[in-house]
């Protein structure tokens, strides 16, 4: 939109004359070149408004900033050292002299806006809308310093690509070149900053924390970002409270009261500092010293650290601050400003009044309302800005005075490089080059972002494709010492150029909060959860928030603050702490178990009888009592038995898997061996009283191969039982729970408990052949029949193992082994003594009886009364 009239009423200036939207000028800072930087500053903390009424009934006036910022005239000062050190190098722009606009936007947007649109309409009079040449050339801007004041000079510079670098402003949204084509800036986004906030917080262990911020767009989308990788680092946040703009007791004493009530110990401060400032003071009054301030670079470090009244509160603060650099001579240069030299210098007379608390005559307008005329201090020139302390005139540690700095080299290498491009080597079409002495801004645009530039200080910077520096961030601690001094300690360096995970490094020989041995302050809405315990949420509470419950028997926590509780393995047990878990002692039956040890000795007992009635009956293989009914069979018999009881071994000691898989299938062929044997022996006795009849067809399986192949083939069918088991489904060795939670059972699954029964089954149908076969031949008048004692012998076998079942189903652990071991000895030991014991009882102790005489003399009685 044209605001003017046509060429045709113009003025021989150029200028139409009716284009009278003006605005006041502001004050500007000059120094004449043949080229131009633009630089805006916000170098003063406030601004006097005008009245609400007099905003629509008197013409605008000029801006009035008061309380000069001596940390911000620093960097005024930084700049201008660097133009006059560029003006001394040769090679740099040779032939050309920078010059300078320096004006304060004092913190506001308006300010900014006013001097932009003034150094855009040639330097002398504001008009919006109308641009005149300007000789000599104005090359780029500088600054502004805030986030809220860049921002708007950013839109207006970015229409016509007028390069902006700015050595403050932090915000985010400034790296999208979409929006802000031609803003560059020397220290590193806001993005940053809220990187190496939540790497801090995560460091310390601060978990619940608050917010303050500055109700602009710096403030607002800085601690948004901050309020989203808070939550996804699972830190609370207590309060999120904004700062008043117009700052008065009466404003600050919602936040106030919020900070006071709240239980976070830590209070991060994302605002500037001429919006901090005011609420530290009304803080102090409190005295709320409780509380420690987590700052970011625009406020850390600033001078609000020198005012004594504000050491108590302040000390323990930490902050990121914006890298310290060198700059050589700067120190100096300091040293020997005065205002009686630099009369240019609009800043330096304010400044030299605050710092030496003097009043210059030029300005001496009468006493201050209550202060005696007497009571004014003139200024005489002769005070020595070394006798400054460095919290008014700090000449040592240079943050944005060394962005401020770089800003400019970054300006004057481009032009270098603008200047000294070669035809038809140029970064335009077809290779051309800008012309030197009427370029347009956005080819000067072109050679800012690829200048790469080495000052004095022997420091090189350059922009990335967003237009940032990627640089270091300081982790600074303020803190007062023992003898009242107070100081910036760097505890590490965040940089940004690395991966996230490297960015943070920490000095650890350096001693904070106290010195050695001192505790790392705590911030947190509950206390962690030590190991042992777990995390439960409270209803209505953040997560931050919760209570902390023991651990259930059997599970355990191993570290601090875990949310749920690990269950122990199954060999093991909780601690009493529930902080780890602890073997549980093996419970099987061993031989160093008495009941198992008095059951390997019955065993081994058991075995030593049967060996000595086998000896007994080799040694008296020739007597009619041992060679009756098959002699050859009761040697099979005794050997059967012998490995039952051997086989009981087998069962005592911990399972392994070799023992777990043969146990019950040797135990299972070694019974049904013994009872097949057995019915062999019944059936021969049957076999042969019914033989003697007439004409009896019995009379050819009379002899010992039908015994043998009987034996033979009740074994082999227990035999294919189980190597039917081995092969598809075979014991092994496992840990079971027992009663007592300190103890596990181990014991051998039988696999297959199919094949299991199918063992037992078969053997419990030959124990009941032979059983029902002895008992019909109990009573036939035989000498030589064993009928009676098989009876009673299969009597016993049967008896134990049904009694075996119920007693096997309701036992567990290690008393499960010894019930079958039990019925194993107590079975096997029937069959042994209820058969052989009768024989050897003759054998020792009635040798008369073991003849063949004795024997037919009672064959033939008994066939007499029978």
């Amino acid at each position: 939109m044209v605001l003017c009239a046509t060429a045709s009423t113009a003025a021989s200036d150029g200028r139409p004359h009716n284009c009278r939207l003006s605005l006041p000028n502001v004050e500007m800072y000059s120094k004449e070149g043949d080229v131009l930087f633009g630089i805006l500053a916000s170098v003063h903390e406030e601004t006097v408004y005008p009245s609400i009424k007099s905003l629509f009934t008197e013409p605008p006036s000029p801006r009035h900033c008061v309380r000069i910022h001596s940390e911000f005239y620093q960097s005024v000062l930084a700049m201008v050292f660097a133009v006059r050190e560029i003006n001394n190098i040769t090679d740099l722009l040779p032939n050309t002299t920078v010059g300078f606009h320096i004006y304060d936007s004092c913190f506001s947007e308006l300010g900014a806006i006013q001097g932009t649109l003034q150094l855009l309409s040639g330097g002398k009079e504001t008009v919006p809308n109308y641009s005149r040449p300007s000789t000599p050339t104005l090359v780029g801007f500088i600054g502004d310093g805030p986030s809220s004041e860049a921002l708007p000079m950013a839109r207006i510079l970015g229409l016509s690509r007028f390069p902006q670098i700015s050595y403050v402003a932090a915000l985010p949204i400034l790296s999208d070149k979409i929006q802000f084509p031609s803003f560059l800036r020397t220290v590193t986004s806001a993005t940053f900053h809220v990187d190496g906030l939540m790497e801090m917080l995560l460091l310390f262990g601060w978990t619940w924390i608050g917010i303050l911020v500055s109700n602009n767009d710096h403030g607002l989308q800085g601690s948004q970002m901050l309020r989203e990788e808070a939550a996804k680092n699972d830190i609370c946040i207590e309060f999120f409270e904004t700062l008043p703009t117009q700052s008065s007791r009466a404003s600050l004493a919602h936040a106030i009261d919020i900070v006071q009530r709240s239980t976070a110990r830590v209070v991060v401060c994302y605002t500037y500092v001429i919006d901090i400032a005011p609420f530290l003071k009304e803080i102090s009054l409190r005295l709320m010293s409780e509380k420690l301030w987590i700052g970011i670079p625009s406020w850390v470090p600033s001078k609000v650290f020198s005012w004594r009244d504000m050491w108590l509160i302040l000390n323990g603060t930490l902050g990121l601050a914006v890298h310290r650099g060198d700059i050589p001579g700067l120190k100096q240069f300091l040293y020997n400003i005065h205002p009686l030299r630099d009369t240019k210098d609009i800043f330096m007379t304010t400044f030299w009044e605050e710092a030496f608390s003097c009043k210059w005559m030029n300005t001496f307008n009468g006493t201050k309302s209550g202060e005696k005329e007497d009571e004014q201090v003139l200024c005489s020139g002769t005070e020595n800005l070394k006798s400054l302390d460095t919290s008014v005139f700090e000449v040592n540690d240079f943050r944005y005075p060394f962005s401020a700095y770089q800003a400019i080299y970054a300006l004057a290498q481009a032009l270098h490089d603008l200047l000294h491009c070669k035809a038809q080597e140029g970064p335009f079409i077809n290779g051309s080059c800008a012309d030197p002495k009427h370029f347009e801004p956005w080819q000067m645009l072109h050679y800012v972002k690829n200048a790469r530039t080495r000052s004095s200080a022997g420091s090189e910077s350059y922009f990335d494709a967003s237009g940032d520096f990627r640089s270091f961030l300081d982790l600074l601690y303020w803190h007062i010492t023992s003898n009242e001094t107070r100081s910036f300690v760097t505890l590490g360096t965040y940089d940004v150029s690395v991966p996230k995970h490297l960015r943070l490094v920490i000095d650890k020989n350096v001693s904070i909060w106290g010195g050695k041995g001192s505790q790392i302050p705590q911030s947190v809405c509950s206390e962690s959860c030590d190991p042992g315990y777990r995390k439960s949420a409270i209803t209505g509470r953040p997560k931050c928030c919760f209570s902390c419950v023991p651990c259930p028997d059997g599970s355990i926590t191993n570290q601090t603050d875990s949310i749920d509780c690990i269950k122990c393995p199954i060999d093991h047990w909780s601690s009493t702490e529930k902080d780890r878990c602890i073997a549980k002692q093996i419970d099987f039956l061993s031989y160093n178990d008495p009941l198992g040890f008095i059951l390997a000795l019955i065993s081994v007992f058991l075995f030593f009888n049967a060996a000595g009635i086998f000896s007994t009956f080799v040694s008296y293989r020739h007597t009619p009592v041992v060679r009756a009914n098959n002699l050859h069979l009761s040697y099979i018999l005794l050997f059967a038995l012998m490995m039952c009881f051997l086989c009981s071994l087998i069962f005592i000691g911990q399972p392994r898997r070799g023992t777990c898989m043969v146990r019950q299938v040797i135990f299972g062929i070694s019974f049904s061996l013994a009872v097949s044997c057995v019915m062999a022996k019944t059936v021969m006795v049957v076999i042969a009283f019914r033989a003697t009849k007439p004409n009896s067809k019995l009379r050819r399986w009379i002899g010992s191969r039908f015994s043998y192949i009987n034996v033979l083939v009740c074994t082999f069918i227990e035999v294919t039982i189980g190597v039917i088991w081995l092969g598809t489904s075979p014991g092994y060795p496992e840990l079971t729970n027992s009663t007592d939670n300190w103890k596990i059972t181990a014991q051998c699954n039988e696999g297959s408990i199919l094949m299991f029964c199918c063992m037992l089954v078969f053997m419990g149908i030959l124990a009941c052949v032979s059983f029902g076969i002895a008992f019909l031949a109990r009573n036939l008048p035989d000498s030589f029949n064993e009928a009676k004692f098989i009876t009673f012998s299969m009597l016993v076998f049967v008896s134990v193992w049904i009694s075996f079942i119920p007693a096997y189903l309701s036992t567990k652990g290690k008393y499960l082994v010894a019930v079958e071991i039990f019925a194993i000895l107590s079975s096997g030991a029937g069959l042994m003594y209820c058969i052989f014991a009768p024989k050897i009882y003759i054998v020792f102790l009635r040798p008369e009886r073991n003849t063949k005489d004795f024997l037919v003399k009672k064959a033939t009685t008994s066939m007499r009364t029978g």
